[in-house]
Order: structure tokens, then sequence, then C-alpha cells
């Protein structure tokens, strides 16, 4: 498994993003559980969730819950795992999504984030989205507190643009270490963000990494699954899945990048970690590039 450094270590090039493990349509916990000991056996040292990750009401946390269930239970090293969860963001519990960034709320939200997850300080702690009934600065200086305080070690931000990128790297300086943006095949808008990113030696860590190859777990079990794409073309000429094909070809858009695919199945993951040693060619990735949406 290929490595590439976020928040102060090393982490695996290929993360699991936690989220189908906890919203609608969910598995069951012994399959959640198995979902991630799958990634651990694979080698994914990068697990992302956050506190908004649940179906109900009442389960502010549910996603956090089980991950440290699940690294409690594995019977390996879990010592270089990097859990990195998020906060501003709720569920109401009627399938609806609410923004919430004010300083204080981040601050209990970490707070209780870090007890849930049994840590004393969270690893990489992550603005989930931009509060528009919050000045950016004080969302920001909220994760500069939470730095100054210990709670968390690290900073990201998520959903975010090039200009409140700069800005939070002004406030946090090197706290700051990671930028989490919806980026795939098919959803190509945040390549400026992309590229500040590198430029800043930040992460980028692109969520809903299968756009165009397989549908997102928002789409719920109707959603469409491209077929017949050149993803699919390159995939069948190596013998291995589209899904693999797409996550190689984002690693291999810059160092800086990270990609978190989300599984809900222990497969659905060992397979997404065999893109972290799949090299594309020249020719491959010219002939992705081609029939990419501009």
């Amino acid at each position: 498994m290929q490595h590439r450094p976020l928040a102060g270590t090393a982490v695996s090039a290929i993360g699991l993003g936690a989220m189908p493990l906890s919203i609608e349509h969910r598995p069951d916990e012994a399959q959640a559980i198995a979902t991630v000991h799958a990634a651990l056996d694979a080698g994914v040292t990068l697990i992302d969730t956050a506190d908004s990750y649940h179906w109900h009401a009442g389960e502010v946390g549910h996603n956090e819950l089980l991950i440290a269930r699940a690294l409690a239970r594995y019977g390996g090293d879990t010592s270089g795992v990097l859990v990195a969860t998020k906060g501003g963001r709720g569920r109401p519990g009627d399938g609806s999504w609410t923004v919430t960034a004010t300083p204080e709320h981040l601050e209990q939200a970490a707070e209780a984030s870090a007890k849930r997850l049994g840590v004393e300080a969270i690893g990489l702690y992550q603005l989930h989205k931009p509060d528009p009934a919050v000045p950016w600065a004080e969302s920001v200086g909220a994760l500069r507190a939470l730095l100054d305080a210990g709670t968390i070690r690290a900073a990201g931000i998520s959903n975010v643009t090039t200009e409140q990128i700069r800005e939070a790297h002004a406030i946090l300086g090197d706290g700051l270490v990671s930028v989490q943006n919806q980026y795939s095949p098919a959803v190509r808008d945040s390549e400026p963000e992309l590229q500040l990113s590198t430029q800043l030696g930040l992460a980028f860590l692109p969520w809903s990494p299968l756009g165009g190859i397989s549908r997102s777990s928002l789409d719920g079990p109707s959603g469409p699954t491209s077929v017949g794409t050149a993803f699919h073309r390159v995939a069948a000429g190596r013998g291995v899945s589209p899904q693999q094909i797409a996550l190689a070809w984002l690693l291999a858009r810059s160092p800086a990048v990270i990609p978190v695919p989300g599984a809900g199945r222990p497969a659905s993951i060992t397979d997404s970690a065999g893109a972290a040693d799949l090299e594309l060619s020249t020719e491959e990735l010219t002939q992705l590039e081609d029939t990419l949406p501009i």
C-alpha cells in the first residue's frame, strides 16, 4: 500500500469513507464492522467520519461510535490509523442536512467527537461546510482555538473555495493540513481548489470520488451507475474494476490527493484499496482525459 503525507504522518493513499455505514440504507453492525476490518486488513490507515453521519434523529455521532467499536475489536495493531472526523453539519432525521459552524458549536462538537472516538485529541478535525450565517474567519478561528487547546492535532476544511482556503491558511498556518471537496471523473468543479492545495502543501481528500463510475451513497439504491465509459474499457484491459481505475486516475492528478471512497461491504473497500498500487500509463491517462467532461 502506497502512503501519502497527512496531519504530520503518512497514511494509506486510499482511505475509507465511513459514511455509508451509518446513513440511510446502512448495513447491520456486523457487516459495518467487517467492512472497517477489511479496510484495515487491506492496509488502509485513514478513516473519514463525521458527527453528522447518522440516519435518524437522536443519533448524533453514530458513525464515530461505530468506528471506535470497530477499532477496539480489531485483532491487529491500530496505532497507525488516523481517524479524521468533521463537525459543523447536522441531520434532523428527515433526510435533510443543516449547517451550524459557530465557534461555540464547533468547540462543543469537537469535544463530543473526541469523547465518542475515545481519544484525548482528534488526529484531524475538519470543518464540514462553511456556514453562510457565520463569518468564515470566525468558524476557522474556532479551529485555531481547538488547536491551541490541544483538543485537535490538525485541522481541515471541506466544501470550500480557493478564497476560503487562502483565508483559512492565513489563520491556521501549519495547523491546516487538508481540504476535502467533491471531486471525481464526473465532477471536477474543484480543480482550482485541488491545484491550490497542492501548491500550499495541503492534502486534498476527494469526497464521492467515484462519481461517474458508481453512484454515491447519497443517491440511494436507485441511483444510476455509469457503464461503458473509458474507465470501464481501461479496466477491462487491466483486469480490474472501473472503480480502481477511477481511484488510480485521482491519485495521478496530484501527489496531494488521498481519495476516501465510501464502502458498505468488505469487498468494496478491499477492491478500492487495490488502486493505491495501480499506476496508469501515459497512454491510459490520455485515453481517460480525452473522454472526461471539461
